[in-house]
């Protein structure tokens, strides 16, 4: 069973996503979301990682890079099945999200977030 964790936005003091699942071995890096649905209020907390793609993925996603200070680095809305996303340098970990999660959340660059182990 993989760890599970809310991701709370400080800056916007609201929660991003109530449940995110960890992939933080090769393994569970390396399947990601493949064969999945994400559904609302659910995500992906990949780490490390700097970069991602929805290679053989049948829906966008939201996806956001985070540095080492947990603050939003950059951000990608409604990435397209079949993209690769651009390796972000400053990134120590990525959270893939439903498209529309953080338009809908109102996120953006530079915000601060809490990472909270369920």
């Amino acid at each position: 069973m993989s760890k599970k964790v809310r991701i709370i936005n400080l800056t916007r003091e609201r929660v991003l996503l109530e449940e995110a699942e960890v992939a933080g071995t090769f393994f569970r890096r390396l399947k990601g979301l493949l064969g999945r649905g994400l559904p609302e209020g659910r995500g992906m907390l990949i780490k490390p990682c700097r970069a991602v793609h929805t290679v053989a993925m049948s829906f966008p996603i939201d996806v956001a890079f985070v540095d080492g200070e947990n603050r939003i680095c950059f951000l990608l809305e409604s990435l397209p099945p079949f993209r690769f996303s651009p390796a972000v340098r400053e990134a120590s970990c990525v959270i893939e999200a439903p498209a529309g999660t953080f338009r809908q959340h109102q996120a953006c660059e530079g915000d601060l977030l809490k990472v909270v182990e369920l």
